[in-house]
Formats: structure tokens, C-alpha cells, sequence
């Protein structure tokens, strides 16, 4: 894998960005390197919010931050005033790369980093908790994502179409695994691909990696149902998907790599291949090469084949900590996901272990219930949560937005009679008309808590 500088020097090599000018991007890079380096001669490089919401602005920034050697923080543009002041807060930049709504106060002092420094690729999480974190990432862990990918796919250039924000690592890794590999970067706007404004491209040499509300809604339309069929694989993974949207895409033939990973591993440790879930599989697949999975119970003792326990990673492309705290020597990752191994090695994912329901002395997953609601095709989006109640300890309350204004909760659960136990079927329901969910579609369950407890304190009668 190239190295950052090598990258530098290769961008105005050949057209690898579809749609835009490489050498506006090279023209831009090298300016913003130069001054880097400049401003590092000084000193101890500058640590550097990275918040451009244009691709050619931010991949140059990217590559240019990473060849000068600086920490750059990977932030989205779109975060509101309490989410910068925290990231500002934490960070302490010495430049900002973008337009941002808002002002730090008071002024950012100058907080430079312990010598000697490694550079740094900080990439945020936990955004949808209200809680901003940054993962700490190298060069050499975000390239040991893309080896176990090209390895796993048996690749040895990667094109991508890319739907994703590329500060988040769902994008990021779309354009490493391209610019690294020698392959082309398509980007466009995922509004862009649902009002049919499409690249003129042969979708059969791409991937594209989407979230399951993304899915959802190009398979409502048939032209891009069917322009999305075509592509070499389409890459599912930043929340569950439920069994009727996979259905779906298996009656259309779309070509589904159900995924696992997350930012603390530079995305995916794990994939089922395209064509063993046109086969009839749902799992997440089997693990890459670079990575290690292991089932663990309470006690951290290895469990067998099809045990359920608590997921355990080991991979190079772990990230290093959460900032300014690096781990050393780091040699495992126990997530909050509980799952397990089967005989064939495939990791299934039960659920989030801090999204247990405990009621009445019973544990339950909400994504189980989740999908069993999705499957009577009564609501466009769901989320079932957990209130607590002096009786039961929780009840399970459902939030959903009905697919039809005269979508009643007695209809529905009607339907989850001869599907779910009777205590699995929520007691409360709270219609929407939209939920709070990210750019990777995952809920934000603390707002749908405050959501819950207004209504249930004022009820619609």
C-alpha cells in the first residue's frame, strides 16, 4: 500500500475521480501541503479540523494533512452548536478546513501535542448518543482494512460509487480502498441517485455501499431497482436490516454484501459474499483476513460454534484509542454486540447488549420485534425501546411511522399474534412522522426515550 506522500505525488497520475477535475484536486493538495509543512517546521505539526463538505476540498485536505504529517479530526459539517462546542472543546484545534455555522467561544487555545508524534487520523463516533468521540486511526490501520478487503474479494483494484459522507468511516474507506488500490471514486449526493441523476458508468465494475434506509428507498423505485441490480456488489451494513427489505433484494437479484464493522475498526471485519446471500444466507458473513473474531461469555472464556456471547475483535485495523487517550499494545476489542459463530464460521449479530429490554424478568432484543413489524408492511420505519416501569422494570414501547395514515396499532398487532410471544409485542405505540436517524441510519435512541416519555406524560387520545 502507498504511503500518504506517495499518494500525493500520484493524484494528478491518472482520472481515478469520476465526475470531478484530478487536477484541481492535485492543485489544491499540494498548496495545502506546502503550507503544512511549512507551519510544522515551526514546530510540532498543527492539529486540524477537517469539516469540508465538498469532495474535492476535502479529499485534498485529507491526503494533504496526512503526507505533512498532522493530526486531522474528521468532523461533520452538518453538527449543531453543542456538538461543535464539544468538539472544540476537546480538540483544541490550530486550523479549521471548512465553513462551520459557528464560532467557538471562548477563543481556541494552542494545545500542542506530546513529542515525539505519530500522525494521527482521528475519524468521530458516537455522534447519535449525544456524546462526540474520535477513534483513533493510522495510515497503517485504515491500509490494513483495505489489504483484508482486496484479499477477502480477491482484488486487486477496488472501484467505488460513493453515496456516503466521506467524514464518516463508511465514506473514508470507500475512497482508501480506490486511491490505494490504483481504482476509480465515483461520489455523488445520495439525493442526487434517488431523483435519477445518475453517472454514466458501468455500474458491473463498481461496488456501492449503502445503509438500510437507503436500500429501502431506491428498491421502491423500479428504475433504480433495476439500476442497482447491476452493480458488482452492494455493500449493507451501519444498522440492521430487517427480513423484508432483504427479501427484496433478493427477489431483485441486487447483489447484497450484508457487512459488520465500525469506526473503532476502520469498517468491516466482516462480509457475506454476494453470492451466498442470493443463495438464501443472512448472516454477516465470514471474517477477513485481517481480523480475528471470537465469542466470549461473561467470564471472557471462548465459547463454540453457535453460542451466544459477547463479540470480541482482534484486528490490524483497530484503532489505537479514543482521543487524546491511545491504548498500547491494544490487542482486543470487546463491542457492545452480542452474537455468535455457526459451523460454517459465519458471525450473526443478535443485537446491541445495551439495547436489552429487561420486562418482567425476560430479556429481549428489540431488533427481533423490530423485524417482525417490518414484516407486516404496515410501517415505513421502526424502533422499539425500553420505558421504565415500577411493575415490569421496562415496557416495550414501539416507535414507528405508519406507512398509511389510517395504520392503527391494534391492526398491527394483530398481525404480531402468531409471530411473537406475548410479551414481546410492545405495549405502547407512538406514531411519527419521521424518526431520528443519522446519515448512516442509525436511531438515536436517547431522543427517542424524550420522545416517549412526552407522550406517555401527555397522551393523544
Amino acid at each position: 500500500m502507498e504511503r500518504p506522500l506517495d499518494c500525493l505525488n500520484n493524484l494528478a497520475q491518472n482520472d481515478w475521480l469520476i465526475g470531478y477535475n484530478s487536477h484541481q484536486i492535485n492543485q489544491i493538495a499540494q498548496e495545502l501541503y506546502l503550507e503544512l509543512t511549512q507551519l510544522s517546521a515551526c514546530g510540532t505539526p498543527p492539529k486540524i479540523i477537517l469539516a469540508e463538505r465538498e469532495p474535492v476540498r476535502f479529499l485534498a485536505s485529507f491526503i494533504a494533512a496526512c503526507a505533512a504529517n498532522c493530526p486531522v479530526f474528521l468532523c461533520n459539517p452538518d453538527w449543531g452548536t453543542q456538538e461543535w462546542q464539544q468538539v472544540f472543546d476537546l480538540v483544541k484545534p490550530d486550523i479549521i478546513w471548512g465553513e462551520l455555522p459557528y464560532t467557538p467561544t471562548p477563543p481556541l487555545p494552542h494545545s500542542p501535542l506530546p513529542t515525539p508524534y505519530s500522525p494521527l487520523i482521528m475519524i468521530s463516533t458516537g455522534g447519535s448518543s449525544g456524546q462526540i468521540k474520535f477513534a483513533i486511526h493510522t495510515w497503517e490501520t485504515l491500509t490494513a482494512s483495505v489489504q483484508g478487503f482486496i484479499e477477502y474479494f480477491q482484488l486487486k483494484r477496488v472501484n467505488s460509487f460513493c453515496v456516503l459522507p466521506l467524514h464518516h468511516v463508511s465514506g473514508l474507506m470507500q475512497f482508501m480502498r480506490s486511491f490505494t488500490t490504483g481504482g476509480k471514486l465515483a461520489i455523488l449526493p445520495f439525493k442526487a441517485v434517488e431523483t435519477g441523476q445518475l453517472l454514466n458508468l458501468k455500474q458491473s465494475e463498481f461496488f456501492v455501499s449503502l445503509v438500510p434506509t437507503q436500500l429501502q428507498r431506491l428498491l421502491e423505485n423500479p428504475e433504480l431497482t433495476e439500476w442497482l441490480s447491476q452493480f458488482n456488489t452492494v455493500l449493507l451494513g451501519g444498522a440492521p436490516a430487517w427480513n423484508e427489505l432483504l427479501e427484496k433484494a433478493r427477489f431483485h437479484r441486487i447483489r447484497l454484501a450484508l457487512t459488520y464493522g465500525m469506526t473503532e475498526t476502520a469498517s468491516q471485519i466482516a462480509t457475506l459474499k454476494p453470492d451466498d446471500f442470493l443463495s438464501g444466507k443472512i448472516s454477516s458473513g465470514q471474517i477477513l483476513p485481517h481480523a480475528k473474531v471470537t465469542i466470549r461469555n461473561q467470564q471472557g472464556e471462548i465459547l463454540n460454534s453457535n453460542q451466544i456471547g459477547n463479540i470480541n475483535i482482534h484486528a490490524q485495523s483497530l484503532a489505537l484509542g479514543y482521543y487524546p487517550k491511545t491504548i498500547k499494545n491494544q490487542a482486543d476489542f470487546q463491542v457492545d454486540d452480542l452474537g455468535f459463530l455457526d459451523a460454517q464460521g459465519h458471525l450473526n449479530i443478535i443485537g446491541r447488549n445495551s439495547d436489552k429490554i429487561i420486562t418482567g424478568g425476560e430479556n429481549i432484543y428489540p431488533a427481533e420485534i423490530e423485524s417482525a413489524i417490518q414484516a407486516t408492511q404496515m410501517v415505513a420505519d421502526i424502533c422499539v425501546i425500553g420505558i421504565p416501569d415500577k411493575h415490569w422494570g421496562q415496557v416495550l414501547t414501539a416507535i414507528y411511522i405508519p406507512k398509511k395514515s389510517d395504520t392503527s396499532a391494534l391492526k398491527i398487532q394483530t398481525l404480531l399474534k402468531d409471530k411473537l410471544s406475548k410479551f414481546k409485542i410492545p405495549k405502547y405505540w407512538i406514531p411519527q412522522q419521521n424518526l431520528p436517524r443519522n446519515s448512516q441510519g442509525k436511531i438515536n435512541r436517547q431522543q427517542l426515550q424524550q420522545i416517549a416519555t412526552e407522550f406517555l406524560q401527555n397522551p393523544i387520545t
